[in-house]
């Protein structure tokens, strides 16, 4: 019986989402080296527009879930491993003091960057999908000129592509009643439309103080641990461009024998997977609780428990 910790990546930003962060010392410490290094105070960010800008929301959720970290960490037990989603992948090297919060902070800038620079010249979109088999989706994809970006569970995915190819890719979805929603993600990330973005960043990486992680973070990519420098930047650089595996993510750390899962915030996306995913799992997002100290009861109290309802 053990604690993981789950990182989500852009899409559910809102105003309050450094609340419980700067409630806590050591969070406003967090977020106020966070913002010294970027040169500007992230919590400015915190309107409808500024927040969904991609070089203003990776650094901001990087930032918010080491923060809520910094907080919590001394009262809750060291977890057994860690996944993130997308750019909480990174910010997962954070919660797992493999970078320290400025270093993470300029990172997350630097791949948001390279990522709307590829952008340019790839542009696109990602579109959510539900209700159809990966083989038979990746068939629509072909037809379309669109890619499987996520895989979040067996039947529901993200996909993303030029605005052409979403447009077929939905219209086709459409004519089958296939659900489909729109996401509020302004570049065709996990694709190979942003393949010229991975060199980039992993030069970024390569030049970073990036060291082994405290406890095993699983790669997005493959679902492999990694515990080591080397690992970290071999997975965290080709991620832009690929397919994130979520369900096996997830799948992987229920095999380490985590049965309590910890969302950090902006959010509550990937707690719900987990329920959906693993009937003998708790899992909840710091999103739901009023304060730190609740949030610390429940993670004891679920380990203690063994979990289970």
């Amino acid at each position: 019986m053990a604690l993981a910790v789950l990182c989500p990546g852009q899409g559910a930003q809102h105003p309050a989402m450094l609340d419980l962060a700067l409630s806590h010392p050591a969070g406003r410490r967090a977020l106020d080296d966070g913002s010294a290094a970027l040169g500007t105070d992230v919590r400015e960010w915190l309107d409808a527009d500024a927040m969904f800008a991609n070089a203003n929301a990776q650094p901001l959720i990087c930032l918010a879930q080491n923060a809520q970290w910094r907080a919590l960490r001394d009262d809750l037990p060291r977890p057994r491993a860690l996944a993130g989603y997308s750019v909480g992948e990174l910010s997962g090297y954070g919660v797992a003091d493999a970078v320290d919060v400025a270093t993470l902070a300029v990172l997350a800038r630097q791949r948001a960057m390279a990522m709307d620079a590829a952008a340019v010249a790839s542009p696109g979109g990602m579109i959510g999908i539900r209700g159809i088999p990966r083989r038979s989706l990746e068939a629509l994809c072909a037809e379309a000129g669109a890619h499987v970006a996520i895989a979040t569970t067996d039947d529901a995915f993200v996909v993303g592509a030029s605005e052409a190819g979403l447009a077929a890719l939905a219209a086709r979805c459409e004519r089958r009643g296939i659900e489909t929603r729109s996401l509020h993600v302004g570049v065709a990330a996990h694709t190979p439309l942003l393949q010229a973005a991975v060199l980039p960043f992993k030069a970024a990486l390569d030049a970073s103080p990036l060291c082994d992680p405290a406890f095993p973070v699983v790669a997005g990519i493959d679902a492999t641990t990694v515990t080591t420098r080397e690992r970290a930047i071999a997975t965290l650089a080709p991620q832009i461009a690929r397919t994130i595996e979520w369900s096996q993510c997830l799948d992987a750390l229920v095999e380490r024998g985590c049965r309590v899962f910890l969302e950090l915030g902006p959010g509550q996306a990937l707690s719900r997977m987990v329920r959906e995913r693993c009937e003998e799992a708790e899992a909840r997002a710091v999103d739901e609780f009023r304060s730190l100290a609740a949030v610390a009861a429940w993670v004891a109290r679920k380990l203690a428990q063994g979990a289970g309802p």
